[in-house]
């Protein structure tokens, strides 16, 4: 890509990409989704690696388009786990409805209109997540932003004393809960953090496409660092959960119907606020596999987005 203007980026196909904060984000222009060519598309998934999360606007996508869409990104996952057995079932397996709504006194979706904790999509499973997608169909006039953090970055400004007693660490991401605090269907509650189901990932893991290092934290409630006592597991993950979530780190998206934003699980997290559940909000996600996390020996030493303008 090659600068058009001051601090906006034109790529192939007529794609724009303007960053939107200095932490990470960026504003996508390129038209109708449906009909990028293969360049356009480049471009745009460029982006996506280089800012992290991308926002494009002004998209008219049925179920089905959105799905395809989904596929140029990667394979679809069908997000087996997120049930809580309390929201009608699901038209398309591939598109998770995020929503308060409810229908016949049937919820349609999942999340409801609480606040939604700081995460990484689908951290409790054995392959995360790598990207997801979120398409706005309604919204309510305020509330309800989706605000993201930089893991790159977190990483990159952690004491170098906290990093080291990290280092070669895994967690153990609990699966009984999602992140609006429900539980998932088929999961008991968890009362020692030790004992909860869910896989162990590296607290540092290498991102296997940029090949850069990243926090990997995944969601704070229930979370154990292996190996330590619960006093000192909780100690620890304050300390980095604390830092990771600075204010400085950030970019919220105020939302508006028919935006669609992309995000990346290994390397963002991700948290909604709370809104008035008198008003309607409904998106559709899409999600895409991830791999098994690692730390490689041979990382690459800092994401261009790892540090912020002095």
């Amino acid at each position: 890509m090659g600068k058009a203007e001051s601090g906006v980026l034109q790529g192939e196909g007529g794609v724009t990409v303007r960053p939107l904060a200095p932490a990470l984000g960026a504003e996508v222009s390129c038209g109708d989704l449906r009909k990028l060519d293969e360049p356009a598309f480049a471009a745009v998934y460029r982006a996506l690696l280089d800012h992290l999360v991308i926002r494009i606007r002004g998209q008219v996508l049925s179920d089905p388009e959105l799905i395809e869409f989904g596929k140029r990104l990667g394979e679809l996952d069908f997000a087996p786990l997120a049930k809580t057995g309390k929201e009608k079932a699901r038209p398309h397996p591939e598109i998770v409805v995020v929503s308060n709504v409810t229908e016949n006194g049937e919820a349609i979706g999942v999340l409801r209109d609480a606040e939604v904790v700081w995460h990484s999509d689908n951290s409790y499973r054995e392959r995360p997540l790598s990207y997801s997608a979120l398409y706005s169909l309604e919204v309510p006039p305020q509330g309800g932003n989706t605000g993201f953090a930089n893991m790159y970055l977190a990483l990159e400004t952690l004491d170098p004393a906290l990093r080291k007693r990290i280092e070669g660490r895994t967690l153990k991401h609990d699966m009984t809960y999602n992140s609006a605090g429900d539980l998932r269907e088929g999961f008991s509650p968890v009362s020692d953090v030790r004992d909860a189901p869910g896989p162990s990932h590296p607290v540092i893991r290498t991102h296997p496409e940029t090949g850069y290092n990243a926090l990997y934290l995944g969601r704070r409630p229930n979370a154990y660092i292996n190996g330590l006592s619960v006093a000192e597991s909780e100690e620890l993950l304050n300390a980095l959960w604390s830092h990771a979530t600075q204010e400085r780190f950030t970019w919220h998206h105020e939302w508006q119907a028919g935006d669609l934003l992309i995000w990346d699980n290994r390397c963002v997290m991700h948290h909604r606020d709370p809104f008035d559940g008198g008003y309607r909000r409904v998106m559709h996600r899409i999600q895409c596999a991830g791999d098994v996390p690692a730390l490689q020996a041979q990382a690459r030493q800092q994401h261009p987005r790892a540090s912020l303008p002095v």
